[in-house]
């Protein structure tokens, strides 16, 4: 067979993929991901009782909108390294800058407090298992995403899965706010950053395994 038939012969009969089909094929997953996540905290962790006083405060926003910005960041990655060609990562800078300003915001909380303090500020009431919940928690949002790559065509295996985990790590934080009463910014950066950075980490382990196609 020549080259030229062999070419028709492959295209023959293909469909054009559907506009944005990538995008909703993440967000199913990740959605469905999130919902087993939600009813995780619910049933065993339990939504924080004051959690109506908490929005009115800083504190909850700024936990929220750094791991949503971690998330945002990080699904961007995962539609890119999705297709075969997502090579193109030279953004990823911009993760700097959630993680820079909740660094600026726990400098100035450890300023503002005495030092007697700050190792309290520092290790809250739940260092020892937050960053385990979060890892946890991410397992169901992570799952999800699997399931989107078994119809996509990442390449870059390890990479792809450690996006996944970013992914899954950072949405996985942001909805255990709903259960987390810590309030230090210094606090969301140590222990917070180290479950997401374990996901990440877990993704990466798994990806050559889990996404090869």
């Amino acid at each position: 067979m020549s080259t030229d038939s062999l070419i028709d012969t492959l295209s023959a009969n293909l469909r054009p993929v559907r506009r944005f089909a990538v995008g909703r094929r993440i967000a199913l997953g990740i959605t469905a991901g999130a919902v087993v996540t939600v009813m995780l905290i619910i049933m065993g962790l339990g939504v924080r009782p004051d959690l109506g006083l908490a929005m009115r405060g800083y504190s909850f926003w700024m936990k929220w909108i750094y791991t949503l910005s971690l998330s945002l960041c990080a699904l961007f990655m995962v539609a890119r390294l999705a297709r075969p060609n997502g090579t193109d990562l030279r953004w990823l800078w911009l993760m700097a800058i959630p993680v820079g300003l909740v660094a600026t915001i726990g400098g100035l909380e450890l300023a503002h407090a005495p030092p007697r303090d700050w190792l309290a500020m520092w290790l809250g009431h739940s260092w020892k298992i937050c960053p385990w919940l979060v890892l946890s928690l991410s397992v169901p949002i992570f799952i999800g995403l699997l399931w989107s790559f078994r119809r996509l065509a990442p390449t870059r295996l390890r990479a792809a899965g450690a996006a996944a985990g970013l992914a899954a790590g950072s949405c996985a934080a942001t909805l255990y706010c709903l259960h987390c009463p810590e309030v230090s910014a210094i606090f969301v950066l140590t222990w917070y950053t180290l479950g997401i950075a374990l996901a990440a980490g877990s993704g990466a382990l798994l990806g050559p395994r889990l996404l090869r196609w």
